[in-house]
């Protein structure tokens, strides 16, 4: 959509183009007073890399901030010949991500990490005009002082701190040929992305009060934040709400919570108390009003991952969780629990793979930030498992994780279950009605998985719901507000999906603030791993090991229903190998091993039968000084198709219907029927898989 509609034929900027022309020659005015001139030569003579570091460490917080932003606007521009660039308040460009043509061509003007761009040292550019202006600034083409810079098209905006300090500058650059006017708007939204992030970071344990004077905007960027404190003095703001209150900053923290909106903390506590509450109306002297939802950091509560409790690794909680203000605060259980440490949902998940790691770091940098999260993967690779680690380790872990399958429920019914529905709003409702999943989510997490399943007709829906943040259930007339973060999952190619007219472009830009892949199984390096973290919930007392014949059996396997998969195999078989110290071949199920046999060669006929006589031999007369009994090689477990006497088929049917007959005596009891038949528990399973056939 907007990646696309940016490669449009290029446009002079025409929005305030007399205010735009006036500031572009006061600047010309401004670079030849300072002695520059149009033929200057780039500066190819960057800051050391020494004073580059120093740079960067004293902006360290800034990029960290800016870093998963950058990253989410370079996936909306990713097919434009564009380059973002994060500057400090100096014009020190610091860091830079972009299409390789442009950084080249870029890097023949010192557009890159390291240069200073500020006006006295490129002349006119956006960066440098932006932080001399304080104001976003847009230098098309040949309004660049230096003819050199005049192939590039620059949009910038200023980035500030809740005091109104200036921290540096976001910038998208491009080649100027491919301008369009949507990219500043761009630009600009990341900005205040930033700021929002920088807010909620210097005041995380102060009431925030989120605004708008029309309630739907409410949880977009064009809502105005300020921090109130415990005695109700403002504490800081958010440009928005700067720009919508028309004061300075300076001005607003003259201010309190009664004389700018009328109100005390005790009356907005009073009114978030409530489960769902509603965004209250205030109103300022002037009259005008406005429409705001509270929201409160709390405590933080421990987190322990979906896989197992009991891991020796014990990390820090984390960060404490965006609670709804007013709401009841954590019991002194959680609050022992929070000093004693917590786990770690998205560290645990790290087991060794590389790609995991890097997917993991991926998903670390955006936490908290507000970014919406697509995982991608074939079923059963653990997208589940990942949105719920994510939730775990984010602000609004005290609050609900509400998962949907969006391919597991009806057709008819998925619109009821995902917006809730009022008494009578159709045939076989329940009396009262329902909340809907999105409802149900308030503060937390909504987990929408296999959304490629999602019926056309309701993406739009959807989407209207995520943009507005309000959701009506079916049969009702009135609109409920709420604060979800959301993660999207699916095995399906949504881009193709997009060109056959099946899945909403919008709804697919909206969704995929940052996009991760995990691996299939047969892609990781980490099996071994993996297979004793699920024995490990399975089983925490006694766990069995896995003996190396299976493990090399599961390590050619190519497990088509990925970790999903092995987890069945590993919960049947530790069923199986109850009371005893490794899981073996013959705690596998059969309809198993016939997958594992179709998908290897198959092993010849003289070899089963040689295989066979081996395994008879070492069950009659075991190994003189063993201590265990001899355990056959998984590959010689295939399907025995050399020629059998008849006498011995009548004799071996006759072994087996007595061991049923015994096993059925014993109620199916294995470790009974081994022990009155006077045969191990591993013959019961061989001569039993045998007599089917196998």
């Amino acid at each position: 959509m907007l990646a696309k509609s940016l490669t449009a034929p290029p446009a002079v900027p025409a929005v305030g183009h007399a205010a735009r022309a006036e500031a572009i020659e006061q600047s010309h005015l401004r670079c030849t007073a300072l002695g520059l001139t149009r033929v200057e030569r780039p500066d190819f003579q960057p800051m050391m890399r020494s004073d580059l570091t120093v740079a960067r460490e004293r902006n360290q917080r800034l990029f960290t901030h800016a870093a998963p932003v950058m990253e989410m606007l370079f996936e909306q521009i990713v097919d434009t010949e564009s380059m973002i660039v994060l500057a400090d308040a100096q014009g020190t460009i610091l860091h830079s991500v972009g299409d390789d043509r442009l950084l080249e061509r870029a890097g023949k003007v010192a557009l890159s990490p390291g240069a200073n761009w500020a006006e006295h040292s490129k002349g006119t550019n956006a960066i440098g005009t932006a932080l001399f202006e304080e104001s976003p600034t847009v230098v098309h083409g040949g309004e660049h002082f230096i003819h050199a810079n005049s192939f590039l098209t620059c949009s910038a905006a200023p980035i500030f701190d809740p005091r109104g300090n200036m921290l540096g500058v976001l910038d998208v650059t491009g080649d100027q040929r491919s301008y369009h006017q949507h990219t500043m708007g761009l630009v600009r939204m990341s900005a205040r992305m930033i700021e929002n992030h920088w807010l909620s970071d210097d005041f995380g344990n102060r009431l925030r009060l989120h605004f708008h004077s029309r309630v739907e905007f409410i949880g977009t960027l064009l809502e105005g934040i300020v921090v109130v404190g415990a005695d109700g003095k403002i504490l800081g703001a958010n440009r928005s709400a700067l720009d919508q209150l028309d004061m300075s900053s300076a001005a607003l923290r003259m201010q309190s919570l009664t004389s700018m909106f009328g109100t005390t903390v005790a009356a907005m506590q009073d009114h978030f108390r409530s489960p769902l509450p509603t965004p209250a109306c205030v109103s300022l002297q002037d009259g005008r009003q406005f429409h705001v939802s509270a929201r409160f950091n709390g405590a933080a509560r421990p987190v322990v991952t979906g896989w197992v409790a009991n891991d020796p690794v014990v990390l820090a909680g984390p960060a404490a969780p965006d609670a709804p203000f007013g709401s009841k605060p954590a019991s002194p259980v959680e609050t022992a629990a929070t000093q004693s440490g917590a786990f770690s949902g998205l560290h645990y998940l790290r087991t060794g793979d590389p790609q995991i790691d890097a997917t993991v770091q991926k998903v670390q940098r955006v936490l908290n930030r507000d970014i919406p999260l697509l995982i991608l993967g074939e079923t059963g690779t653990g997208k589940e498992l990942l949105a719920r680690a994510v939730h775990q380790d984010s602000d609004r872990a005290r609050q609900a994780f509400v998962a949907v399958n969006c391919a597991s429920i009806p057709e008819s019914l998925i619109e009821a279950e995902l917006f809730g529905y009022e008494d009578g709003a159709f045939t076989g409702a329940r009396r009262k009605g329902a909340s809907g999943r999105i409802v149900q989510a308030n503060g937390g997490t909504l987990f929408l998985d296999e959304i490629g399943d999602m019926p056309l007709a309701l993406q739009a829906r959807l989407l209207r719901a995520l943009q507005e943040r309000c959701v009506t259930p079916l049969g009702s007339q009135k609109s409920i507000a709420v604060d979800i973060a959301v993660i999207g999952a699916t095995h399906r190619n949504l881009r193709e999906m997009i060109e056959a007219g099946t899945f909403r472009e919008d709804l697919y830009y909206r969704l995929n603030g940052l996009v991760v892949r995990l691996p299939a199984l047969r892609e990781r390096s980490d099996l071994g791993v993996v297979a004793r973290r699920i024995l490990l919930a399975e089983c925490p007392q006694g766990t069995p090991a896995i003996s190396p014949h299976v493990m090399a059996l599961f390590e050619r396997y190519g497990w088509p229903g990925n970790i999903r998969q092995l987890a069945n195999v590993l919960r049947t078989a530790a069923v199986m190998a109850a009371g005893e110290p490794q899981i073996t071949e013959h705690h596998l199920s059969d309809d198993f091993l016939e997958d594992v046999q179709r998908s290897r060669p198959a092993v010849p006929q003289a070899a089963c039968g040689v295989a066979l006589a081996s395994m008879d031999q070492a069950q009659a007369e075991p190994v003189r000084g063993a201590s265990a009994p001899v355990v056959p090689d998984p590959a010689v477990q295939a399907p025995i198709a050399a020629p059998v006497s008849a006498a011995a088929l009548t004799l071996g049917e006759a072994e087996i219907e007595m061991i049923r007959g015994v096993l059925a005596a014993a109620d199916g009891n294995i470790s009974v029927a081994s022990k009155r038949l006077g045969i191990s528990r591993n013959t019961i399973y061989r001569k039993l898989r045998w007599g089917k056939g196998g």
